[in-house]
């Protein structure tokens, strides 16, 4: 039913074009806000935790839903956007000697991003511009839902790699000196590290201080953020190099986590309503079940 869903939208869309796609999108966005209870009251508590407020920011929260349903849009309408024109004249690029720099070291670059924005887009307008992208992609449950969504990818170059080949396949891509995308803002299973972050206590991914510490590749925060006149800013910070030191493989990681959960916790403070998370976010570690515990800390010392 998913998958004919997604078919049956992506004609809509293509039927309407894209800034008349943008007003159904909204207008869907908006019926889904009002019937989708516990994820609009999961974005509800978010944004409150994220803004330090008590204040109602439903009308904020209903901002993040017709955000996701724009970049929907814009992802399923990637394969006629991204071109020379579009990056000339509807990109703001931001930090672009960052992004240079990290190549130059010659040791591959992994591209952390959040759930912020169009993270599907940034890796897009990358590979247009001569950068290599191997991606790590959770896949649906549906067979057809993954390959479409995996096609909308390839169709700009990106390699998609499942979670269950990642370690091998980003690895050889980051010693050919090419970039791997990770997404550092939440773990979709129990192995990740408990951080603080944005004020809770949340399980964060350890994949880009994994990688990053058996290689030597440069850790390079990026972010894709959609404007109001339709344009997008691609913003490169500052690279976060591993550091040679005394200090054992898993205290190296978390040394790397940390000053990586800051600069996604700071783009996440400026765009609160471009952060799509539909999940409240957070979770003590003593709520994770003693089976998970020790499957987590099984895994941390295996990766280690």
């Amino acid at each position: 039913m998913q998958y004919f869903l997604y078919r049956m939208v992506i004609l809509i869309i293509h039927c309407l074009g894209r800034k008349r796609a943008y007003a159904f999108a909204r207008f869907c966005s908006d019926r889904r806000f009002y019937a989708a209870t516990k994820d609009r009251q999961s974005v509800i508590n978010n944004l409150q935790q994220i803004m330090k407020t008590k204040a109602d920011v439903t009308l904020q929260a209903r901002e993040v839903f017709r955000n996701f349903a724009r970049y929907l849009v814009d992802f399923f309408f990637m394969y006629r956007m991204v071109d020379d024109r579009f990056l000339q004249e509807d990109v703001i690029f931001e930090g672009r000697e960052n992004l240079h720099a990290a190549a130059a070291r010659g040791k591959g670059i992994i591209l952390l991003t959040a759930h912020l924005g169009n993270w599907e887009m940034g890796a897009a307008i990358l590979n247009r511009c001569g950068y290599s992208v191997t991606a790590i992609a959770l896949p649906h449950k549906d067979r057809r839902v993954n390959e479409l969504f995996n096609r909308q990818r390839t169709n700009h170059g990106v390699t998609v790699v499942p979670t269950s080949a990642a370690v091998r396949r980003c690895i050889e891509a980051l010693r050919q000196n090419k970039c791997v995308a990770v997404l550092g803002d939440r773990d979709f299973g129990s192995f990740g590290e408990p951080l603080p972050f944005l004020g809770r206590p949340t399980l964060i991914p350890k994949g880009a201080a994994f990688f990053s510490r058996r290689t030597g590749a440069a850790i390079l925060p990026v972010f894709c953020i959609p404007q109001v006149n339709g344009q997008y800013k691609f913003v490169v910070e500052e690279a976060i190099i591993p550091e040679d030191s005394s200090l054992d493989g898993c205290q190296q990681e978390l040394a790397l986590m940390k000053k990586y959960v800051a600069v996604i916790e700071r783009k996440v403070r400026e765009n609160p309503l471009q952060w799509l998370m539909f999940r409240e976010f957070g979770i003590e570690y003593e709520d994770l079940s003693s089976h998970s515990r020790v499957q987590r800390g099984a895994g941390a010392r295996a990766a280690c």
